[in-house]
């Protein structure tokens, strides 16, 4: 069985139904939600394959299944999969911890072409499971996919921390911005979207 992630131990009772409330009130009232969605868009060729990694409810993977990609996503926490599901129906939602990702267990013969990993996920992962994630990630995207994430800096992982996970799960750090419009990263930024591939040994 997997260990707790911090999203369980970490926040009070009530919290995802809070986190699924402010998610479908800000779709209601119009707030663009799909700043990732457009990024990660524009790196891919037309008609790609995206694992949504830790997709909560879903609004990443709903826009890229609109602009006409195949999406599964994937969350530990069943009640934002099963937000997901009745809110955007289209991509293939799943709960799977990502620390226990793994293509078979979803009967898929084929890795993704990119796998995106937004909304501090990366911080919100049990403690201690940051590489093992991060090595998943990597085994689910074909050699010449990418994977990227982002998440603020001043909470539970640090960025050294977490480049010293991506080197030990075999990714490198391609670019790294301090927004997901891109604005520079520099060394006082509080937020960090990576954008990783598999290093020269990869394949």
């Amino acid at each position: 069985m997997a260990q707790p992630t911090r999203w369980v131990t970490e926040t009070k009772d009530g919290h995802s139904q809070w986190y699924i409330d402010r998610f479908r009130t800000m779709a209601a009232a119009g707030e663009d939600l799909a700043g990732e969605a457009r990024l990660v868009d524009a790196m891919l060729p037309r008609q790609a394959t995206v694992l949504d990694a830790g997709c909560g409810t879903g609004r990443i993977g709903a826009e890229l299944h609109t602009r006409g990609h195949t999406v599964i996503g994937v969350d530990a926490d069943p009640a934002l999969i099963e937000a997901a599901r009745a809110d955007y129906p289209g991509p293939r939602w799943e709960t799977v911890d990502l620390a226990e990702l793994d293509l078979a267990a979803l009967d898929l013969d084929e890795p993704f072409d990119a796998a995106v990993v937004a909304g501090n996920v990366m911080v919100f992962l049990a403690p201690g499971t940051e590489t093992e994630v991060l090595a998943r990630l990597r085994a689910s995207v074909r050699s010449e996919g990418f994977v990227v994430t982002g998440f603020h800096t001043n909470r539970h992982l640090s960025l050294a921390q977490f480049d010293r996970c991506v080197a030990e799960a075999g990714l490198v750090v391609e670019q790294r911005f301090a927004t997901w419009d891109l604005k520079p990263w520099h060394p006082e930024s509080d937020w960090a979207v990576s954008v990783l591939r598999r290093g020269p040994e990869g394949t």
